[in-house]
């Protein structure tokens, strides 16, 4: 539904209110190089002088973080108090006001929290969805589950792959890599193909667990096992390393979720880093961020995937040149009045939601606020 069509330019932003939220896994997160049984968000409720707001959420891994970051946030709204509703202008002014600091970070992670919420206002205001208001329309995205598949022995996994698959029709499922043991990798890698079949895609992640050279062993012993791509087998700013494990894989490598802002994207092409991208949206720089990531893609013809915040991800990957795989968790999920829904691996923006439409469910909220 609409505004009554009040006027989209004439949003000012007013103030901003950031509340900590813990929710417990339904899976636990077991990767190489960290267990987490817990999941923080941050809600952002961007309040406007003419009533509309604005929501997202930023999803900051560590439940400690939030104690800098909620200050950050309310801080960068005090001083763009007043101001029109531009995102991109709200964008540099944030990120200037940060130079001293440094952009990147839990810097370029408030701006994103920032921006996201200010997008959504704007469509909202409009009464369209944010992909139609970035001149594309509302429709599915295809969708692979990664809810699950973590560092779990081998034996647990096929009934697991399973599950995945009929969470929501989907024909593609990340598997977590970087057991101790290869072997142990193989296996589970078997495992999840006997208990899905041949034609469900299968990514794999090593989540940065490994150095150089165990990343060039391994990576090469999977290589010729048709996964989609392999992601992050090492620590996420060695350029230098993940451009010589692209030359010599067969498989696609994938990276991007440590992008912090498109200049990053930019510089690991330059440097044929990997061979797909799949940014963060609170890492990249909210909606603005990547928007401009997407086109340095587009121009290069990389296909570009997301990481994680699905409902905004969704959104703009309705006008992304090379979109290619939507990552679908429903970590949110259980905040939210109204989760998008996911069929035949297909994940649906919906007609009749104006902005990315986040609304909370305030009783959940207050069952999981944070004490910080």
């Amino acid at each position: 539904g609409g505004t009554g069509g009040m006027k989209v330019e004439s949003l000012t932003l007013q103030g901003l209110r950031a509340r900590p939220v813990v929710l417990k896994l339904e899976r636990p997160v077991v990767a190489r190089i960290a267990t987490i049984t817990d999941w923080p968000l941050v809600l952002i409720d961007l309040t406007t002088e003419e009533g509309v707001t604005g929501r997202s959420y930023l999803e900051p891994y560590s439940i400690k973080a939030m104690r800098y970051l909620i200050p950050m946030l309310e801080d960068l709204a005090e001083a763009l108090k007043g101001r029109r509703l531009a995102p991109f202008e709200l964008y540099e002014a944030a990120r200037k006001s940060l130079h001293f600091v440094g952009y990147e970070g839990l810097s370029m992670i408030a701006v994103s929290g920032l921006d996201m919420a200010a997008w959504d206002a704007l469509a909202r205001a409009a009464g369209l969805p944010l992909c139609s208001l970035l001149g594309g329309s509302p429709g599915a995205v295809r969708a692979y589950n990664s809810n699950g598949l973590w560092l779990k022995p081998p034996e647990e996994l096929g009934a697991e792959a399973a599950a995945l698959c009929a969470e929501g029709g989907f024909e593609a499922l990340k598997l977590r890599l970087g057991r101790d043991r290869p072997g142990d990798d193989l296996a589970a890698i078997e495992a999840v193909r006997r208990a899905v079949g041949e034609e469900v895609k299968l990514m794999v992640d090593f989540n940065q667990g490994l150095d150089l050279a165990d990343a060039l062993e391994r990576c090469h012993q999977i290589d010729d096992l048709g996964l989609a791509w392999i992601e992050e087998p090492i620590v996420y700013d060695n350029f230098d390393g993940f451009a010589q494990l692209a030359a010599e894989l067969r498989t696609p490598l994938q990276i991007g979720e440590n992008f912090y802002g498109p200049r990053d994207l930019h510089k690991a092409l330059q440097m044929k880093a990997c061979d797909l991208v799949m940014p963060d949206f609170m890492r990249i720089g909210g909606v603005t961020g990547w928007l401009r990531a997407a086109a340095i893609a587009g121009a290069a013809g990389i296909p570009m995937s997301t990481h994680l915040y699905p409902e905004v991800a969704a959104q703009v990957m309705r006008v992304t040149e090379t979109a290619h795989w939507l990552e679908w968790q429903n970590w949110a999920d259980p905040i939210l009045q109204r989760p998008y829904e996911i069929k035949d691996g297909l994940f649906q923006v919906p007609e009749d939601l104006a902005g990315v439409g986040l609304e909370w469910d305030e009783a959940a909220v207050a069952a999981n606020l944070a004490d910080l």
